[in-house]
């Protein structure tokens, strides 16, 4: 790796009114290196980004970049330079091609026309250059998520960088697609770019990180070599306080415990194949499996989101029918959507009108919305989830992940849901509130609630269910008292295609 510095920040301060969103922030890289950054959500990452690529002006401090003092006035002045982002949210224009997309304002000319031969001969040879097997003629509202992040990278390097931030990159990638990325950015250090990765994957980090900046509260914490660090010590740094994720050793739900759901035979096309299982009160029920086992399919059905093709669906014995989410609703069922921005919240309204959206009607007096009732019942789930707003009419958008997804688990409490769907409960939560989601599962487990808890993550797995049962190509593979659950079983079941228990 060259030790030759290309950027470093100094002191970068920057409020917003009253509020101080980075007080003396920094950070310093290198040439080649691939250099995490990381915090809590709200710790100050994305909006140091947003004023070294000219987003935000900084109040004070200074950015010396490529041995110049700069301070970018826009996102394009920064990509001229050589100062890329490729942000979380996607960027993208669904009905221009591949090509179209990546060099949208730097096109090639054929007089007054757009030539499009040109734009795509330099697609093709850049995702030569970078591995990618995406066709550069094909529309990109017709791509993955996943494929379509692969195309904001690509359009980030075909800028030209010398320096490229990547904010949550792998968050809708696939297994096959992070080892793809992984190979560009290695091939990318290699070219003696500098990478500052954004992540909350401590995974991630210890596999293709040099080194890791940590930012709390705005402030710089520090910054270590990942190699000499240890996955406690980045999380001590981050929350500064411990953050304990033992696996869980024993199941705490008695073994004549009421079965208060209930799944036979559910089948829904390729996707879901004769699968049975139960669920009891009190228990945390995890679903492990690889990308595609059908695990979402599975719960989708189960709320009448998506229509099965055959099997029984019983809650507390008796057999019900669930032909849309109305009906699993009225049989205490809440579902957590893996993507609680679209399912979830309305994003533009306050955090009360969320929590009681399901249940307007209880606040209606005659033709009119009893406004002083709903914010009494938001502040007392606001109380005791310990939801993080300065009041119940913030709007959901200014709150991160994690306060995000304690109202969508607010609005099934107020629903009076007995049997909740979690839907990966943590994807893009930082490791702090991730601590706090799981307190909060364990305690409803305890005062009886049912959960049914669909991760990727083995760790989160291991640590919360009192009993997992493994999908894979749409099958229960395997089922395991948490006693005997370990990461390599899991991957063990995982991997048995075809082959159901």
């Amino acid at each position: 790796m060259n030790l030759e510095t290309i950027l470093e920040m100094k002191d970068i301060s920057k409020s917003f009114g009253p509020v101080q969103a980075l007080k003396n922030a920094g950070l310093n890289l290198r040439k080649g290196e691939v250099h995490a950054l990381m915090g809590e959500n709200g710790a100050g990452k994305s909006t140091l980004m947003k004023v070294l690529t000219g987003i935000h002006k900084k109040d004070s401090g200074e950015i010396i970049y490529d041995h110049q003092a700069v301070e970018f006035s826009s996102p394009k002045e920064s990509m001229d330079a050589g100062v890329v982002i490729v942000h979380q949210e996607l960027n993208m224009i669904n009905h221009l091609t591949v090509a179209q997309n990546i060099f949208i304002g730097r096109e090639s000319m054929k007089g007054i026309f757009t030539n499009d031969d040109a734009i795509n001969k330099k697609t093709k040879e850049l995702f030569a250059r970078l591995n990618m097997d995406i066709d550069p003629k094909e529309k990109v509202g017709n791509l993955t998520v996943g494929k379509m992040q692969m195309v904001e990278i690509a359009k980030a390097i075909s800028m030209n960088a010398k320096v490229v931030v990547f904010d949550e990159p792998t968050a809708a990638l696939t297994e096959t697609e992070i080892a793809e990325l992984f190979k560009i950015i290695d091939d990318l250090r290699k070219q003696n770019i500098g990478i500052v990765y954004i992540s909350h994957r401590m995974d991630e980090i210890k596999k293709i990180t040099d080194r890791v900046t940590v930012m709390r509260d705005g402030e710089y914490i520090g910054t270590i070599d990942t190699a000499e660090s240890t996955k406690d010590e980045i999380i001590h740094m981050m929350v500064g306080r411990v953050i304990y994720e033992d696996p869980k050793s024993h199941s705490e739900v008695p073994a004549d415990a009421e079965v208060v759901l209930e799944v036979k035979n559910l089948n829904y096309g390729p996707k879901v194949k004769d699968l049975s299982f139960s669920l009891k009160k009190g228990e945390i029920l995890g679903f492990s499996g690889l990308m595609g086992a059908g695990r979402t399919e599975m719960a989708r059905l189960i709320f009448g989101a998506d229509k099965k093709d055959s099997g029984e669906i019983f809650v507390r014995g008796n057999k019900v029918e669930i032909t849309q989410p109305r009906d699993a609703v009225n049989h205490g069922i809440g579902y957590l959507s893996e993507d609680r921005k679209q399912f979830g919240v309305i994003v533009g309204m306050s955090v009360a009108n969320n929590i009681v959206l399901t249940n307007l009607e209880d606040y209606m007096k005659t033709s009119f919305i009893d406004d002083a009732s709903i914010e009494k019942k938001s502040e007392e789930y606001i109380q005791s989830l310990k939801i993080k707003t300065p009041s119940g009419k913030q709007l959901i958008r200014n709150l991160s992940g994690g306060n995000q997804q304690k109202v969508v688990i607010a609005k099934w409490l107020e629903q009076n849901s007995d049997i909740l769907i979690f839907d990966e409960p943590t994807r893009g939560i930082d490791v702090g509130a991730k601590s706090e989601i799981y307190e909060l599962m364990t305690s409803l487990a305890k005062k009886g609630k049912s959960i049914i808890m669909i991760s990727s993550e083995l760790t989160e797995i291991l640590r919360l269910s009192d009993r997992v049962i493994v999908m894979c190509e749409g099958r229960k593979t395997g089922e395991l008292d948490i006693s005997e659950a370990t990461q390599e079983n899991i991957l063990h079941y995982a991997t048995m295609r075809g082959e159901a228990v």
